[in-house]
């Protein structure tokens, strides 16, 4: 019996490429590096913000003090930017709802910063998630299971009873290395159906109404 689904947050409910990509681009020019165009970070954003700076720099200049300056402008920039031009999905509002109804408990988990979760998420979803769980000191960043783990405990729930959704390969290993009941990939985020299919998703989905006919499959 599904008691529970946790969403991933950027590709999932919220489109956030674009504040994203600015908040990236600023960071790495500020230190005269050469920036991407906003399509460009569906691919490199999504495995944590250490991470996507790297992958954003150019491959000569990877290092960790280069990656750390460039951290420091990113926060300080994003911390003010990081809903300029961000939207929910057609739809998710409405689902999130109706699973609600349906006495479904909702969490985010995210590779993001804590901070910016805690921030975007009621702003975009006042009153709707009953636990945000961010990227978060001493804790590994999925696909490791340790944030599900820690929601899955919050939320009084096993993985046997919780669907995991997301738009990447990250989120849909995150779903198999937790032992949640199925991993569902959406389509409308920054990750191609291919990815998801070759990272194990159970379900791949392309509306979030979808989702509702995904849980009544598993609870029937």
């Amino acid at each position: 019996m599904i008691k529970a689904v946790l969403f991933d947050l950027d590709g999932t409910i919220a489109d956030t490429l674009r504040d994203l990509a600015n908040s990236y681009n600023y960071a790495i020019s500020s230190y005269g590096f050469p920036t991407h165009e906003t399509e460009e970070y569906k691919e490199l954003v999504g495995r944590g913000i250490l991470d996507a700076i790297m992958r954003a720099l150019p491959e000569g200049e990877r290092n960790e003090e280069t990656i750390a300056k460039c951290k420091v402008v990113f926060d300080e920039y994003n911390a003010a930017h990081s809903s300029d031009y961000t939207t929910v999905y057609h739809g998710m509002p409405e689902t999130l709802r109706e699973l609600k109804k349906k006495g479904i408990k909702l969490a985010v988990v995210t590779n993001g910063a804590q901070s910016r979760a805690d921030f975007m998420v009621p702003k975009l979803y006042e009153g709707i998630f009953d636990f945000i769980m961010g990227k978060r000191d001493g804790v590994a960043a999925k696909p490791s299971p340790e944030s599900a783990f820690i929601t899955m405990k919050e939320l009084g729930v096993s993985a046997e009873e919780c669907l995991f959704v997301g738009d990447s390969g990250i989120d849909m290993q995150t779903a198999k290395n937790c032992g949640a009941a199925a991993g569902v990939g959406v389509l409308w985020g920054f990750r191609s159906r291919e990815e998801l299919e070759s990272n194990g998703a159970d379900y791949i989905i392309d509306t979030p109404k979808m989702l509702l006919s995904v849980l009544e499959e598993k609870n029937s």
